[in-house]
């Protein structure tokens, strides 16, 4: 009995989170059930493409993945690191053009949106208007 190839990563950004599953196959990429092809717009699109194109030949291998939360950006970037892992976990021989090329491809982006403070208007560092009359 051969073992089959199963590689499930996770990445994040933002609010968003993607969840990678890396399998043998025929080469197709897909993003919630769509082919990568139909991914719009189409910056998201080569965004997530970019782990892809630096790991070359991926003609034997499938690449699933579901992402949720965030912007249409946040979850591109997610779905990078995600890809990024996968592909890394696969061959561990492309952690040092991954790291050349974008560290964000493999070391996800930990900044989120500052949180509204109680009694504050408006945005997050915002206070009311300081009246002296």
């Amino acid at each position: 009995m051969s073992k089959k190839l199963l590689i499930n990563t996770v990445g994040k950004r933002k609010r968003a989170i993607a969840h990678a599953t890396l399998t043998e196959g025929k080469g197709t990429v897909r993003i919630n059930k769509l082919l990568i092809d139909q991914v719009q717009p189409i910056i998201a699109r080569m965004k997530m493409l970019e782990p892809i194109m630096l790991a070359g030949d991926i003609s034997k291998l499938n690449i699933s993945v579901r992402t949720q939360g965030g912007g249409q950006i946040s979850q591109a970037d997610a779905v990078r690191v995600a890809i990024g892992r996968a592909l890394l976990e696969n061959n561990k021989k492309l952690a040092d053009t991954f790291l050349e090329y974008d560290r964000q491809i493999l070391v996800p982006d930990v900044r989120f949106k500052e949180s509204s403070k109680p009694n504050k208007h408006g945005n997050a560092r915002s206070a009311t208007q300081k009246s002296y009359r």
